[in-house]
């Protein structure tokens, strides 16, 4: 049965040599690594009742010691997650971070994804 964090896994496994973590990265972590959490999505409950078709709002955030890295991963993320077998599509467009107490660059891009339970 697929779930919208399979999916995830699956697209982005090979991006940040694999350091992709669902709601946070472990302590420790090494750099660059991605991070990504379900932050809503459409309902598809009919009176019919619920739908096999699912849609997920996907947060997707890479995290690095320069911004030029978290950019190009950030590319590379946009492109896994809207090609196929996903087809997702962003809502908006990167936006971009830093976060002062660890020193670390951020992106961050919210997806769309669709896909049957």
């Amino acid at each position: 049965m697929a779930s919208a964090e399979s999916i995830v896994d699956a697209a982005l496994a090979a991006l940040a040599d694999g350091r992709v973590y669902p709601d946070v990265a472990p302590a420790g972590a090494v750099k660059p690594y991605i991070v990504y959490q379900g932050v809503g999505g459409v309902d598809e409950t009919t009176l019919d009742g619920p739908d096999t078709l699912q849609n997920c709002r996907m947060q997707i955030a890479v995290w690095s010691t320069t911004r030029a890295e978290a950019a190009t991963i950030m590319q590379e993320i946009r492109q896994a997650m809207t090609a196929a077998p996903v087809l997702g599509t962003p809502i908006g467009a990167p936006v971009p971070d830093y976060e002062s107490d660890t020193k670390l660059y951020g992106s961050r891009l919210d997806v769309s994804i669709w896909f049957n339970v």
